[in-house]
C-alpha cells in the first residue's frame, strides 16, 4: 500500500544542514528497504495559484486556498505492507526532518 506523508511546518525551505543530512540518511533507508516511491519539498503557499474550473470559465486566484499558520512544506510517497510499518517509518522521518508529519493512505 502507498501512503502520502506530509511534512507540516510554518515555513518552506528552512531546514538546517544537520536536518538535511538526517533526511538524506532517512531517504537512503527508505530506498534500501524498498519503501521509497518519491519525495520533494514544496514552495511557500504564497506563490501558489488556486484553479477552479467548475464553471464555464476557469477562475485563477493567487495564493493559498486557505489561510493557515502551518502547511505541507514537503512530502514523501512511501510503500509499506501495512499501516504499522508505515507509522514506524514516519516516526523515523519525523525525527530526521525535525517536523510533525501527517500520513494518509492512498485510496
Amino acid at each position: 500500500m502507498q501512503y502520502l506523508v506530509n511534512v507540516i511546518h510554518h515555513r518552506s525551505n528552512d531546514g538546517t544542514a544537520e536536518e538535511g543530512v538526517a533526511i538524506d540518511a532517512f531517504n537512503d533507508r527508505l530506498r534500501a528497504g524498498g519503501h521509497w516511491v518519491f519525495a520533494a519539498g514544496l514552495a511557500d503557499p504564497a506563490v501558489s495559484t488556486v484553479v477552479d474550473g467548475r464553471g464555464d470559465e476557469p477562475v485563477f486566484t493567487d495564493g493559498p486556498f486557505v489561510e493557515t499558520k502551518e502547511w505541507a512544506a514537503g512530502f514523501w510517497i512511501i510503500e509499506a505492507p501495512d499501516l504499522d510499518v508505515a507509522l514506524a517509518l514516519v516516526a523515523e522521518g519525523s525525527k530526521a526532518c525535525n517536523r510533525r508529519l501527517e500520513i494518509r493512505p492512498f485510496l
